[in-house]
């Protein structure tokens, strides 16, 4: 009997063995891939709507910040570095060698013109000055006696010519005495001229001697004191030996380096603003004085090799808190332009007639005239004016810019919406025609003026 009901229930159509009855532990498990299937239906659906939302989204535009186009000042400046320095100072050396055996200052000093700065060892001098004295008294006398044999000569020749006239003496003893009376006096112009060396001699002694006291060229301070009592002073024939260095701190200037690509921008009167390390809150007016025709090379033949100007620019208020060798900053106006039409600087952007998305005849005007003309790169400066949520790219030359604002020459009017952000939309993304939605405000931010 088991056999056949099994045969029978073999026989039977699938849904009736599926109607069975199952065992309790099977039910459970089919109702856990139930939820399972039904969270894997709902993650499917929710990816599917945010991605429909965000192309919902895209076809709105690419999301953009704008800006209208004003008029402000817009300064062009240049920023160096370097130090303070005296207007006028003098390095006091010696100009003879010898050791110091007084210092008449300290540093720190004001001083008159003419005070005795520097006293020198004098007794080489000294014996100097005797020994070519005495020389000059030898030459002296060598030169009497010269003069004196000169004097015999002369007379002797004179007598034997009136010897000859009278037929009394020979042409020969004539001659001879001519001889030894041009030699004498020949001798006499030697002794002449040794006599004016020795002078010469005399004069450079006394003077070595006298530059043994050292006195102040101006008034001043001592800034710098590099030498004390018992030094050795070198002659600044060998080399230069500072002893000390007299400034005239009530001028001070500003001794800068400026690159050579902003060295063109820079003329003698441009006003500047000078910051020193020392004095954080303090700012001097300053106007440039001196610009150097030769470039200052530094780290030649390297990868950072610069080529800088030094440009002195002048305190108009030193006031007394200034120290020379403080460290010291300099903007230096170059140009101003009031009232001019600009944009922030990174409104403008340069991109090539295949990065603007042109076509022929979008790249016309509707007079046929080329709206873009490239430059000798093929590229073209442009800004992206905002109209009716369209981008178009402008055309635009510029003249001088500020950190934040270019000044715009041509090709933009006021009150035009241009694009001021993002960066990655101006310079890549935006295309000419391409649909913007705006994002930002319609008021020009950080305007200068």
């Amino acid at each position: 009997m088991e056999t056949e009901a099994a045969a029978t229930f073999s026989r039977l159509p699938d849904a009736a063995r599926v109607a069975r009855p199952a065992a309790p532990g099977s039910q459970k498990i089919m109702t856990k891939k139930r939820v399972l299937l039904g969270l894997v239906v709902v993650v499917i659906v929710g990816v599917v709507v945010v991605t429909a939302l965000g192309r919902s989204r895209g076809d709105d535009g690419l999301p953009v910040e704008v800006a209208a186009v004003g008029r402000s000042t817009v300064v062009q400046t240049v920023t160096a570095t370097g130090k303070i320095q005296p207007m006028v100072q003098v390095n006091i050396s010696a100009d003879v060698s010898a050791k110091i055996i007084r210092l008449g200052v300290d540093e720190g000093d004001w001083v008159e013109k003419g005070t005795m700065l520097v006293e020198l060892d004098r007794e080489r001098y000294v014996a100097e000055v005797e020994s070519q004295e005495a020389n000059l008294s030898a030459a002296q006398a060598q030169a009497n006696l010269a003069r004196e044999n000169m004097v015999k000569a002369q007379k002797d020749y004179e007598r034997s010519r009136q010897l000859f006239d009278r037929s009394l003496e020979s042409q020969a003893s004539l001659d001879t005495m001519y001889a030894s009376a041009e030699v004498e006096k020949a001798r006499y112009q030697s002794t002449q001229d040794q006599v004016e060396q020795a002078k010469a001699a005399v004069r450079q002694a006394r003077d070595s001697l006298s530059k043994t006291t050292i006195y102040s060229p101006m008034a001043g301070t001592i800034s710098m004191l590099n030498k004390e009592v018992g030094e050795i002073a070198l002659g600044s024939q060998f080399q230069e030996d500072v002893i000390m260095v007299v400034s005239n701190l009530q001028g001070m200037e500003a001794l800068v380096d400026v690159d050579e690509n902003d060295i063109v921008l820079v003329s003698v009167g441009d006003a500047a603003t000078i910051e020193v390390d020392a004095l954080p809150d303090v700012k001097f007016k300053g106007e440039v004085t001196e610009i150097a025709n030769s470039a200052k090379i530094s780290g030649q033949g390297s990868s950072d090799q610069k080529t800088e100007f030094e440009v002195k620019i002048a305190v108009l208020d030193p006031g007394t808190l200034l120290r020379p060798g403080m460290t010291a900053s300099a903007e230096v106006v170059t140009e101003v332009r009031e009232g001019c039409v600009s944009v922030p600087i990174q409104s403008v952007t340069v991109r090539t007639m295949e990065q603007l998305g042109v076509g022929k005849e979008a790249g016309e005007k509707e007079d046929g005239t080329a709206r873009f003309l490239p430059d000798d790169e093929g590229f073209v400066e442009v800004v992206w004016v905002v109209d009716s949520g369209k981008a178009s790219a402008r055309q635009v030359s510029t003249g001088i810019q500020s950190d934040t604002h270019i000044e715009v020459v041509e090709g933009l009017v006021e009150n035009e919406q241009v694009v001021v952000g993002s960066y990655r939309a101006i310079s890549r993304d935006l295309q000419d025609g391409a649909a913007v939605r705006v994002g930002g405000g319609d008021e020009p931010r950080g305007r200068e003026g």
